[in-house]
């Protein structure tokens, strides 16, 4: 199995704890991507979810697959956030890189 393959079955992992009516954070980067493909396989098939993305491309990517979007100023939480992490230290502590969106995906994933 492909690195990619594997950030897949992450992201179908991920998918597996959201519950209709949820509030999603939608991170950003290829997991990120991968799971807001699933889901919004799941939305398609009447899946009810609304998710605030953490950067322009993840906004994209969800509008294109049909994910209804909102912002943080118009919830007042959010239930799960879904990103991915480039490295993983042996004591499970994550990495995120220091691309354009990390301001937004720690505001998002810092959300109540």
């Amino acid at each position: 199995m492909n690195m990619d393959q594997l950030k897949r079955q992450a992201a179908a992992r991920a998918l597996e704890e959201v519950r209709d009516g949820m509030q999603l954070g939608l991170g950003t980067g290829s997991t990120a991507k991968h799971f807001v493909e699933l889901l919004g396989e799941r939305v398609q098939a009447g899946l009810k979810v609304i998710g605030v993305p953490t950067s322009e491309a993840t906004r994209l990517d969800a509008e294109r697959c049909g994910v209804k979007l909102t912002t943080l100023d118009e919830i007042d939480h959010l239930d799960l956030t879904v990103d991915g992490a480039d490295e993983i230290d042996p004591d499970f502590n994550l990495i995120k890189g220091g691309g354009g969106a990390l301001l937004r995906e720690k505001i998002v994933a810092g959300a109540p």
